[in-house]
């Protein structure tokens, strides 16, 4: 089994090499490991004391943030290695300072990540969430280096419980040195396939979501397109989402002291001129003039500014949930905010509690959207309501991180 997951990989890297001749995110994915040997040769040394953190993305980063920033505190004389699989994670905090160094995550070839570790030579790994590439946990495993995940949450129909746990990939985990999870399921599920070294910790993003609370969003232009008018956010959405406030507002002109901000989930140019066809009297935020009145719509067409804009938000619209499943969620609430989401939420911890909470809203349809969407629009007192919801549900959550760390310092 491993020399055909080994053989995918490689299939896979093809792939992707084909494809970044003419797409942009797959050419940052192959360009960003070109010569990664040599640039991790100049950056860490044989003497350094490296903790080594792996991230798919950006959301995943900001996940495993709460611990890098603890692990910074708890070894202050270690360097911290932060690597990235995904181009949307590694370009938007390559320039982070709470790392040594950022870097992609090379190819899980065999070759590569006995490299790797060679010359990371990390005394641990922390991995987010559900990261796991076998080369590399082999890899690691075979030189006796720690591995812990953190954040994890498991499903009873993920290949590692296929035959009750007699597998390939339930083999593969159990490599793992320590699991902490998210839930009482997830324990129960690799408790049956053998796998006793976890502990429930909660999930790290509440940690880290709590902290935007103490940070001031400063940005003028969106300040000055908010300024005393109700604020609708649609946050990381695609196409679909969208589709439901075209249709809405076609039938029900937005309301003079309302404004609709959209921050799209992908910002190229191609999706920007997509979502402008749809609202053509949308200006965008990269062009936004504080002359500019006029316009009721914004699009903003950059990254990075999403979870402060919620701050500012009267309602929150999250995408996500007609695709593949809902976008963070825990930003909205932590500023208290009521929520709508789409269908697909079930496999989101956060967003099952949140939806048992009422905090949360999932609607299946137009039909559904455009009765939500006008009771809250109209209903001052439900809106409060939902958003002092969200608030004391991520105020009451544990504190993940203290709970990590505590951990690896019995376990060291």
């Amino acid at each position: 089994m491993q020399l055909l997951y080994t053989i995918f990989i490689e299939v896979y890297g093809w792939i992707l090499t084909i494809a970044s001749l003419f797409h942009p995110k797959a050419k940052l994915w192959v360009n960003g490991r070109k010569k990664w040997e040599e640039k991790l040769g100049h950056k860490i040394s044989s003497i350094d004391q490296v903790i080594w953190m792996h991230c798919s993305s950006l959301g995943e980063f900001e996940q495993g943030r709460p611990v890098l920033e603890a692990l910074r505190d708890e070894y202050p004389n270690h360097t911290l290695a932060l690597s990235f699989f995904s181009p949307s994670g590694y370009e938007v905090r390559k320039n982070y300072q709470g790392a040594d160094y950022i870097f992609y995550l090379p190819l899980d070839s065999p070759k590569n990540m006995r490299r790797l570790v060679e010359l990371l030579h990390p005394e641990m790994l922390i991995l987010v969430k559900y990261e796991y590439w076998y080369n590399m946990i082999e890899a690691l495993d075979k030189k006796k280096v720690p591995i812990y995940v953190i954040s994890a949450i498991f499903r009873k129909q993920q290949n590692f419980f296929w035959f009750d746990g007699k597998n390939w990939f339930a083999k593969q985990l159990r490599k793992i040195t320590h699991f902490f999870v998210q839930n009482e399921e997830s324990k129960q599920l690799l408790q049956h396939i053998y796998i006793d070294q976890v502990t429930i910790s909660g999930d790290t993003r509440f940690d880290r979501v709590k902290n935007l609370l103490s940070e001031n969003f400063d940005d003028e232009k969106i300040l000055h397109f908010k300024n005393q008018h109700h604020l609708i956010v649609v946050g990381s959405s695609w196409p679909k989402d969208e589709e439901l406030f075209l249709n809405y507002f076609t039938q029900n002109p937005l309301p003079g002291n309302w404004r609709l901000l959209f921050a799209p989930h992908e910002v190229d140019e191609k999706s920007i001129e997509n979502l402008q066809q749809k609202f053509p009297e949308a200006v965008r935020y990269s062009s936004y003039q504080k002359e500019e009145t006029s316009s009721s719509i914004l699009l903003v067409d950059t990254i990075g500014l999403l979870n402060k804009i919620y701050a500012l938000a009267d309602i929150v619209y999250i995408g996500g949930g007609f695709g593949a499943g809902i976008h963070n969620t825990l930003e909205a609430a932590t500023y208290g905010k009521p929520i709508i989401i789409g269908p697909k939420y079930q496999k989101f911890q956060e967003a099952v509690d949140q939806i048992e909470n009422k905090n949360m809203i999932s609607i299946r349809n137009q039909k559904q959207f455009d009765k939500i969407l006008r009771k809250l629009m109209t209903d001052s007192a439900l809106r409060n309501q939902m958003g002092i919801i969200s608030r004391n549900y991520i105020s009451n959550q544990p504190l993940a991180t203290k709970i990590i760390l505590q951990k690896l310092r019995e376990m060291q």
